[in-house]
């Protein structure tokens, strides 16, 4: 992710004060609880979780049996989801988003993508899109929680929050927004469904 130690270098220095981490909830996004109860998934389903971070959502994901990989970019963050949850049946792993496994393309049933593509600067956010996006099986559904800003509105630095214009490139790549979920965090964010 063009040699962005960004977060390593967070993830290390914060050790296990976890609420020094912006976005660790320490337990699953409500949206992503929410989506999941409306639509589990079917057993064994193939599931992938983006920039997993400490691992909730992805322990959600395989609680509820899905058979799950997750990834971030970040080893220590990996490290940290392996050691929170030491009987874990899910596959962490570190990765770099714009360099997924090709073996990944077009896998998985349900993906999982929560403020991964506003952490990384604007002018690789239609590779992110695009690398996302390949991973979704056909027939398959994506979850997205993003924050938003105005088409024109600056976004000066990290994290960058995104432009609708920027979350239409998912249907560029194949796939269709097919839901949109209650709102949370005051409006802030927005919970998306694309199927492919």
């Amino acid at each position: 992710m063009a040699d962005d130690r960004f977060f390593e270098a967070l993830y290390r220095a914060v050790g296990e004060a976890y609420d020094r981490v912006p976005w660790a909830a320490l337990e699953p996004r409500p949206a992503l609880i929410e989506w999941l109860d409306c639509d589990p998934p079917a057993p064994g389903a193939a599931a992938l979780v983006v920039a997993c971070g400490l691992g909730d959502d992805a322990e959600e994901l395989a609680r509820r049996g899905c058979a799950v990989d997750a990834f971030d970019y970040a080893p220590t963050a990996i490290a940290e989801a392996r050691r929170r949850f030491p009987q874990s049946v899910v596959d962490y792993r570190v990765a770099d988003l714009l360099d997924l496994p090709r073996a990944w393309d077009r896998r998985f049933a349900r993906v999982v993508e929560v403020q991964t593509i506003q952490s990384i600067p604007p002018a690789d956010h239609r590779a992110a899109v695009a690398a996302i996006a390949a991973t979704v099986a056909p027939g398959g559904k994506l979850f997205v929680r993003a924050a938003m800003r105005g088409e024109h509105d600056p976004a000066p630095h990290r994290p960058w929050p995104l432009k609708w214009s920027e979350l239409e490139w998912f249907v560029d790549e194949g796939l269709t927004l097919t839901d949109r979920l209650s709102a949370y965090d005051d409006g802030v964010f927005v919970h998306l469904e694309y199927t492919r």
